[in-house]
């Protein structure tokens, strides 16, 4: 899905080079530090790609059609047909399901690609080979790979969009590994998305709600619907647990497309679930059989969803049943190693200091999920939030989901043209806690240090801070915490 030019004055891209690069090695609030093993050059060569993707038309700005895209991998030979393709779509939950797919199928023995958006701290977290996230030293071959083909498409079929190359340069970095399954995460809705020109040989949809309104509108139906767009004819769908209408509508398209259907809590789900330190043991239902004495270094009960989700997702694309099921010991180590980064992730404890959490939360749906975990999986006597949303984002709503968890919140901006002001969002944050608990601090570093300061007047056991809001927060932060993309 693409869409018309984006606003705004378009920035020379060797003055967002040098930029860059100097802050990289200068440091700065938030810098994409230069990888260990890249140089200054190859690591500048690939800012460079960075800032001449940004001047096509960017990510926020959306049109129903797939022809742009159909036309690029036409040119590039098909490059998504080289392999089967687990496909994923919903509101929330699909990376952490990505990721756990991707675990799986490495675990047993299956080369692997994995397509991802939007990336936290660096683009070249998107495009994954192996469970791991490309060099920028590859990213920069994969795009010049692509590049020739750039100008024909744009000449005959309008201007690609950034996020139609990456994709493009996603399934073109998979055929040349070449991966033996592709595991890809819808851009926005699923219908129009640039990836659904791939035919899902299994379709994930997670839980749906409201989110992108200004794409999707507020009829969760008819959003219900877009993202069923990627099941297609003779996939297994996979589908997360909806609510009964949204379900409806899954299977309703199902049924169109003589689609098989495995359906957490009938096929398959979680059997049994209880907080271990550092995660939760899970006992789950496959479509093959039981798998118990599951440990997942994850929090929270949807993620224990997310790893049914995962599993089924994993067990269908191999073809596994009750006759040929996984290896129990390889499920095992493939959920033990699982890493979501940005997903109710700790940064910082230890004695004396508050922990500090760190969550991609960005609507009222995950801000709901994420106060569930708070509550359920953590003993805070006193817990600050850290807040940055985008001006697009149903604010109000993200900050009534976290109310009941937050002694006080922290309202800050992060760094995007898209964050919603810090004095807007204080206001708005005003009339649902109330004056006395909040604060307002522009940035975002600040902000962080300003509420564990207010997290340690609660004491010194017991405190913590979650930072949240957005992706860009979230990655952000990790950068602040100097955590490697990954």
């Amino acid at each position: 899905m693409t869409g018309p030019e984006g606003e705004g004055e378009i920035p020379d891209p060797e003055d967002a080079v040098i930029s860059h690069v100097l802050d990289a090695i200068r440091g700065g609030d938030t810098p994409d530090v230069i990888p260990a093993t890249s140089s200054v050059a190859s690591f500048a060569e690939f800012l460079a790609v960075e800032a001449e993707l940004d001047r096509r038309w960017p990510e926020t700005v959306m049109e129903p059609s797939t022809e742009r895209i159909a036309a690029l991998v036409d040119v590039l030979g098909e490059p998504h047909r080289g392999y089967p393709v687990v496909h994923l779509t919903g509101t929330n939950g699909k990376t952490s399901t990505a990721r756990m797919v991707d675990a799986l199928l490495t675990e047993i023995g299956l080369r692997t690609g994995r397509y991802t958006s939007p990336h936290l701290q660096r683009a070249t977290e998107r495009i994954n080979l192996d469970n791991r996230p490309i060099t920028p030293e590859r990213y920069v071959g994969v795009y010049r790979d692509v590049e020739p083909f750039l100008d024909i498409v744009d000449g005959k079929h309008g201007r690609l969009s950034k996020f139609e190359v990456l994709t493009a340069m996603g399934f073109a970095a998979f055929a040349d590994a070449p991966v033996e399954a592709g595991i890809v995460e819808v851009g926005l809705g699923g219908r129009w998305d640039a990836t659904n020109v791939a035919d899902a040989t299994v379709a994930v949809i997670t839980p749906i709600g409201l989110d992108h309104a200004e794409f999707l509108g507020t009829d969760v139906l008819g959003i219900a619907r877009e993202k069923a767009g990627i099941i297609k004819p003779g996939c297994v769908a996979v589908l997360a647990a909806q609510d009964r209408e949204v379900a409806e509508v899954l299977l309703e398209r199902c049924v169109e497309v003589d689609a098989q259907v495995a359906r957490e809590g009938a096929e398959f789900g979680v059997a049994s679930r209880e907080i271990a330190v550092g995660g939760q043991r899970l006992a789950l239902r496959g479509l093959s059989g039981m798998y118990d004495d599951v440990f997942l270094p994850l929090h929270g009960e949807h993620q224990a969803s997310n790893a049914a989700l995962a599993l089924a997702a994993a067990e269908a694309l191999i073809g596994a049943g009750p006759k040929q099921p996984l290896d129990p010991d390889a499920v095992r180590a493939a959920f033990a190693g699982v890493t979501s980064p940005g997903r109710l992730e700790r940064l910082a404890a230890g004695p004396g200091v508050p922990t500090v959490l760190v969550d991609a939360a960005h609507n009222p749906h995950g801000a709901r999920a994420l106060a569930a975990a708070l509550l359920g999986e953590f003993r805070f006597t006193r817990l600050v939030g850290v807040l940055g949303v985008m001006r697009d984002k149903d604010a109000r709503g993200i900050l009534a989901e976290l109310e009941p968890v937050l002694h006080e919140v922290v309202v800050t901006a992060n760094s995007s043209p898209r964050a919603m002001d810090a004095d807007e969002l204080g206001a708005l944050a005003t009339e649902v806690f109330g004056a006395e608990r909040v604060s307002v601090e522009p940035v975002l570093r600040t902000a962080i240090e300003q509420a564990g300061e207010l997290a340690e007047e609660g004491g010194e056991s017991g405190v913590g801070v979650i930072v949240t809001g957005s992706v860009v927060t979230a990655g952000e932060t990790r950068t602040v915490f100097g955590r490697e993309p990954s």
